[in-house]
């Protein structure tokens, strides 16, 4: 059970450049929001400089909640606040709802705001609001970079073989002798 009187509650929008924090904190009347450089011990230095100016308020806080939306980041920052002592989520970044009907201005403020009702509705057990990924062991991501790559390199196979049939047909050769002469071409 959620209880926000006593719950540092912080969402990130993560870019390559910077970082964006938002934060509910107890006893504070604005909501915080504060861009970063992308490092993982200042992120952790904002999180407890808000939750002291929580406690200076008389808000004494005893869990901090922090999620981002899944990306290219993967799961390092997620497993390390884990290793901080925070609780860190990862939201399916499918599973925002996103206004359809107008096309609306793209900025990180407002997917922060956006990332922030999400989690909040959910952090409430209302698990419609979002749905979150599952946050793999650096064994168990380690496990699926052999599968990543060999995905890769089937559709590197499949481009190059692309290819030759392309320089293939522009002499003239059709599809009854592509298999011979792919076949000695790759195997040479």
């Amino acid at each position: 059970a959620l209880d926000q009187s006593s719950t540092l509650i912080a969402v990130i929008e993560l870019s390559q450049t910077s970082w964006l924090v938002g934060a509910l904190v107890p006893g504070l009347e604005r909501d915080p929001l504060k861009k970063l450089e992308p490092n993982a011990a200042e992120l952790l230095a904002l999180l407890y400089r808000w939750r002291d100016e929580a406690e200076r308020a008389g808000r004494p806080v005893k869990r901090i909640a922090v999620a981002y939306e899944a990306g290219r980041d993967g799961f390092w920052l997620a497993r390390w606040l884990r290793d901080q002592g925070s609780e860190c989520y990862v939201i399916h970044a499918s599973s925002i709802a996103v206004p359809r009907e107008h096309r609306r201005a793209k900025t990180d403020r407002l997917d922060v705001a956006l990332l922030k009702r999400a989690f909040l509705g959910w952090l409430h057990g209302e698990k419609a609001h979002c749905k979150m990924a599952a946050i793999p062991t650096l064994a168990e991501e380690d496990a699926r970079c052999l599968h990543r790559e060999r995905e890769t390199l089937v559709g590197e196979r499949t481009r190059l073989i692309n290819r030759l049939k392309s320089a293939l047909m522009r002499f003239g050769i059709r599809a009854l002798a592509w298999g011979v002469v792919l076949g000695a071409v790759l195997h040479v």
